[in-house]
């Protein structure tokens, strides 16, 4: 017992001591030549203007859309803060949460919230970065948001329960994500080499990680729509834009 006592302290400060490897979460600064971070920029930036424009058309109607705008990015920041390493895709597989943003909010508006969460994160913690936000806010603010909210619609005429559609929407807009986040690593960086070569090893290198997670962001997503649906048929019918009647089947 007195050698693990002294042992214990020496064994934690020799695990703190060791090197171990940091990966940033989504695309890296620095990855993207400046040609394609400029242009994605450049395809990034209207949907966002578009998302701002509908923000302030709504909080002219309603007050209380700009706090719940801050509130649902609160929790995509949050989810997307939950890295697992994918070290030779120069990224990260993470949980994305702008399938539930765009159902609850619209696509446009999930463009927005996933805008402000990719900018803080790479101001204050380093995940992503600067030169990269457009290509960062095209595949999880763009692809996402409108890839879960087009299935989630889809799903709904179709219909399906909120809790299934909405399982459908949230790993629809992770998947979605994943696919677009290939495909700009890609081009990124092939310079003179075929692109589909390496979108299919970087597509495949995100497989075992984001397949699971994609399942746990739709189990997410449908677990507060659910929620909603029992406590706040109200709230949920308000936020997004569906008739009470309906929401409640």
């Amino acid at each position: 017992m007195p050698y693990r006592r002294i042992f214990l302290p020496f064994a934690v400060l020799l695990l703190m001591l060791l090197p171990s490897g940091a990966y940033a979460m989504h695309i890296s600064e620095g990855i993207l030549p400046f040609g394609w971070a400029a242009t994605w920029y450049a395809l990034s930036l209207p949907f966002l203007a578009i998302g701002l424009r509908t923000l302030s058309r709504r909080s002219a109607q309603d007050l209380s859309s700009k706090p719940l705008v801050g509130l649902i990015t609160a929790v995509v920041f949050v989810l997307s803060c939950m890295p697992v390493p994918v070290p030779i895709a120069g990224s990260c597989s993470h949980p994305c949460g702008t399938g539930l943003a765009a159902v609850l909010l619209g696509p446009t508006l999930g463009v927005v919230v996933a805008a402000v969460a990719l900018l803080i994160q790479a101001l204050f913690m380093a995940h992503g970065g600067l030169s990269t936000w457009g290509a960062n806010l095209i595949s999880m603010g763009v692809a996402g948001s409108f890839a879960g909210y087009a299935v989630f619609r889809s799903a709904r005429g179709f219909g399906m329960s909120i809790g299934l559609a909405g399982f459908a929407a949230g790993m629809a807009a992770d998947w979605a994500t994943y696919g677009v986040t290939a495909m700009v690593l890609a081009f990124g960086i092939a310079g003179p080499s075929p692109v589909l070569p390496i979108f299919t090893m970087i597509g495949a290198a995100f497989i075992p990680t984001q397949l699971p997670l994609g399942i746990l962001e739709g189990a997410i997503t449908a677990g507060v729509l659910t929620l909603l649906q029992k406590r706040r048929p109200d709230l949920l019918a308000r936020i997004s834009g569906t008739s009470a009647a309906k929401v409640s089947q």
